[in-house]
């Protein structure tokens, strides 16, 4: 691919509907854009910042994610479907709090869901697991507070 080296500086351009092709974009400085709506196939992201970004609605599939930082992010109602979490972790996921967009004052938020995961050797730490429902899974090994779940069952079902 044979291309031209031009650098342009853009400042309060409308380049609405334009298509990029086989561009080398390395090293952009994107700020106070707007890219609603647009589509973004084959692309190398590596290595990119996203700071104060809204991407409500958005879709991502067939992406390498691995090794991501995502801090502050509202994630409410997000469906993550077919992933690879191995080593991932979670710290300090909240509810939203009072100023927050999507702050209920009631507290009723759509329960957190896992389905079809594969949690094995997972670790739960220091969470709040009030109302938490567990049904139709495999608990071998699983324990609380160093309590055998499957010995607690079998001891219930003798009484």
């Amino acid at each position: 691919m044979g291309l031209k080296a031009e650098k342009l500086d853009l400042h309060k351009v409308d380049i609405s509907g334009s298509k990029w092709q086989e561009v080398n974009a390395m090293e952009l400085d994107i700020s106070d854009v707007n890219l609603a709506k647009t589509k973004i196939n084959n692309v190398n992201m590596s290595g990119m910042v996203l700071n104060d970004v809204n991407m409500g609605e958005s879709r991502i599939s067939n992406a390498n994610l691995s090794g991501v930082g995502i801090q502050h992010a509202n994630f409410s109602n997000a469906v993550i479907d077919h992933v690879h979490l191995y080593g991932t972790e979670f710290h300090n996921v909240v509810f939203p709090m009072e100023g927050d967009g999507n702050f209920n004052p009631d507290g009723q938020y759509k329960p957190i869901s896992f389905q079809n995961c594969d949690l094995t050797n997972g670790q739960i730490r220091n969470c709040n697991l009030t109302n938490v429902e567990i049904s139709d899974c495999d608990i071998s090994g699983l324990k609380i507070n160093g309590v055998l779940i499957e010995e607690l069952l079998k001891y219930k079902e003798k009484l």
